[in-house]
């Protein structure tokens, strides 16, 4: 039988977070035997999860009784998903509200490593949004580097956290003006610390614009971003972020002051 990759890779990942999931408050513990006895492997196959999971810091191994525990990773991931669902809840009367008042399509944002993440969405009149909304959802995932709300999250990165963040970048061409170098992406972010606003201007796709800027939580610390998709029309992009942007950035006050 011929070797089907996209289904190893999916045996892999489930029999890892099976791993992760024999944890609890009753077995805090557990070694590799006793991971193995319980999902039915090897001695041999289980430590090679297990070292996989404790090298990504999802595993910590204790160093005299040599079993293992739910590692930071985890706990990262779980408060992650905590924030980012009651942010969503604090955000979505401010989207709706945002939404009714220009008609176009409002995003809240969050990052995920080069990536940003749809968490919701308004959607807006029929007449005032672009074809390629249709394809996006809630759990939609964007090039940071080409999206508004991207920028909005990677301008205010401490500057070796962005550094690392651009060299794995791939300036991929996604609209007939994505950004194609370092350089460009610096100085727009760059414009973008200054201003509070992130522009995309058919960046991630022929004749869709946006405008952008980020949400803080209580500490100050960019936590998401939120936008209005807007399609492209013969108005200047200075025009729309004079008649969006203050509207735009009043509202990321009102779901900053609310958010953790």
């Amino acid at each position: 039988m011929p070797h089907d990759d996209s289904v190893a890779s999916s045996q892999s990942l489930e029999r890892g977070l099976a791993i992760l999931g024999s944890f609890t408050p009753d077995r805090p513990a557990l070694g590799i035997s006793e991971l193995a006895q319980r999902h039915g492997l090897t001695r041999s196959t289980t430590h090679r999860y297990v070292a996989t999971l404790a090298r990504l810091g999802f595993l910590d191994q204790d160093e005299i009784t040599r079993k293992y525990r739910l590692g930071i990773r985890v706990l990262d991931l779980g408060f992650a998903v905590l924030g980012s669902l009651e942010l969503r809840e604090i955000a979505a009367p401010h989207l709706q509200r945002l939404t009714a008042a220009t008609g176009h399509t409002s995003n809240l944002a969050i990052r995920d490593e080069t990536d940003v993440i749809l968490i919701d969405r308004i959607r807006g009149r029929p007449c005032r949004y672009h074809p390629f909304e249709f394809n996006l959802h809630v759990g939609s995932r964007l090039p940071s580097y080409c999206s508004a709300t991207g920028k909005a999250l990677l301008a205010f990165l401490p500057q070796a956290d962005l550094d690392s963040l651009i060299d794995r970048l791939e300036f991929q061409p996604r609209g007939p003006r994505s950004v194609s170098s370092r350089a460009a992406l610096l100085a727009e972010l760059a414009q973008v610390r200054r201003t509070g606003i992130a522009l995309n201007d058919e960046e991630l796709e022929s004749g869709l614009r946006s405008i952008a800027t980020p949400i803080r939580s209580r500490s100050g610390a960019i936590v998401a971003a939120i936008n209005l998709a807007i399609p492209w029309s013969p108005v200047a992009m200075s025009e729309l972020t004079d008649q969006y942007g203050p509207m735009l950035q009043a509202t990321a006050r009102q779901i900053s002051a609310l958010a953790i």
